[in-house]
C-alpha cells in the first residue's frame, strides 16, 4: 500500500471499492468515463467495470440527478456527479422537493439510496460562479445527509457510509483539497456518518471545521502554540447528522468556541452549531462564542481578493487571541 494518496485518487478508490462490493452500484456524470472526470477523480473506473457501469451523460444537471432519481427508486445505487457544486442550482427542485421527500410520502415503502457528488468550495480563483462552497443549501433540506470529508482516508470511508445508505446523501469534495496528500484509507474502512473527529487535542479553544477550512484552522493552531495556546480542533467530517456531542464535550475541556466555515456567515451552518451551543451548553462557556466564515459577497478571481473573502489562518489566530484573552 502507498504511504500517501492524493485526496483526488481516494475519491476513485473510495468509488472502486463500493463498485466492487456491490454491483449495484453505478457512476453517472459528465466526462467522468473515459476523460476520467474533469477534476481527475474517476480515473479508472470505466477501464475497470465498463461503459454500463460508468455512464457519461450530455451536459444537464436535470437529467442526471433525474435519471439517478429513478435509478435509485428501482434498486440501483447510483454515484451521480454535479461537476461544480453551483450547479446544484439547476437541479434544485430534484434535490430539494423530490428526492429528500419519497421514502416520507411513500411511508418507507420507496428508498432513493443515491449519492450526488460535486466539488464544493473556492481558494482556487475559479470566479463567482465556480467557487461557492454551498453545503448550507443542502444543510436547509430535511431529509438530506451530507459529507464533506477533508482527508484522503476520511474520502474513502465517508464515501463506504454514503453509498449504503438509504437516505440521499450529498457529498462535497472541495476542489482546493484534491491535489492535498494523506495517508490511505485501511482496507474496508468505513467512517459512521455523523461521527466528528477531534484532529488536534488542545486546552485552550476548541475549533470546529469542515473540509477545507479543518487545515487552515490546524495551520492557525501550530501558529498559536508557539505562544503558548492550546487549540483543540475538531473536523466536524458531516453536517447531517450533526455531531454536537463531540463539541460539547470539548467546550467541557476548553470553555471557549470558534467556528470557522467557508459558507457565507448569512445563513451558514455555523449559526445552526453555535445556536445550539447556546441552547445545551451555555453553562460551558467561559467567552462569547466567534464565528469565522466566508464574507457575504459573490467570490472574485483574483487571488488576493479571494483571500479576503474565505476565512484565513491569519483570520483565525487573530480572533483566537482576542478570545483567550477574554
Amino acid at each position: 500500500m502507498a504511504d500517501v494518496i492524493t485526496y483526488r485518487d481516494a475519491v476513485a478508490d473510495g468509488i472502486a471499492r463500493e463498485m466492487r462490493r456491490d454491483p449495484s452500484v453505478v457512476c453517472i456524470g459528465e466526462d467522468i468515463g473515459a476523460a476520467g472526470g474533469v477534476f481527475k477523480t474517476t480515473v479508472g473506473l470505466l477501464d475497470e467495470f465498463g461503459p454500463e457501469r460508468v455512464r457519461d451523460t450530455p451536459i444537464s444537471e436535470q437529467a442526471i440527478v433525474g435519471a439517478a432519481m429513478g435509478a435509485a427508486m428501482t434498486g440501483v445505487r447510483p454515484i451521480a456527479e454535479i461537476m461544480f457544486s453551483d450547479f446544484l442550482a439547476c437541479c434544485w427542485d430534484y434535490l430539494a422537493n423530490e428526492i429528500p421527500k419519497v421514502r416520507y410520502m411513500t411511508g418507507g415503502q420507496v428508498t432513493v439510496p443515491l449519492v450526488i457528488r460535486t466539488a464544493n468550495g473556492g481558494g482556487l480563483g475559479f470566479g463567482a460562479q465556480h467557487s461557492q462552497a454551498v453545503e448550507n443549501w443542502a444543510f436547509a433540506v430535511p431529509g438530506l445527509k451530507i459529507a464533506a470529508p477533508s482527508t484522503p482516508a476520511d474520502v474513502v470511508g465517508l464515501m463506504a457510509a454514503a453509498v449504503r445508505s438509504d437516505d440521499p446523501v450529498v457529498f462535497f469534495e472541495h476542489k482546493g483539497l484534491f491535489a492535498s496528500k494523506g495517508e490511505p484509507a485501511p482496507p474496508d474502512h468505513v467512517l459512521e456518518f455523523g461521527q466528528a473527529g477531534i484532529v488536534r487535542e488542545g486546552t485552550d479553544v476548541t475549533v470546529v471545521a469542515l473540509a477545507s477550512t479543518v487545515a487552515t484552522a490546524l495551520a492557525a493552531a501550530d501558529r498559536l502554540a508557539e505562544k503558548d495556546i492550546s487549540a483543540e480542533v475538531i473536523d466536524l467530517r458531516c453536517l447531517i447528522p450533526l455531531d454536537v456531542r463531540t463539541v460539547l464535550t470539548s467546550l467541557e475541556r476548553t470553555s471557549r468556541l470558534v467556528v470557522v466555515e467557508e459558507n457565507p456567515y448569512q445563513g451558514g451552518w455555523g449559526g445552526t452549531l453555535v445556536s445550539i451551543v447556546a441552547d445545551e451548553g451555555f453553562d460551558l462557556l467561559d467567552a462569547p462564542v466567534k464565528r469565522i466564515a466566508g464574507a457575504c459577497v459573490p467570490l472574485p478571481f483574483a487571488d488576493a481578493l479571494e483571500d479576503r473573502v474565505i476565512p484565513t489562518a491569519d483570520a483565525i489566530v487573530d480572533q483566537i487571541r482576542t478570545l483567550v484573552a477574554y
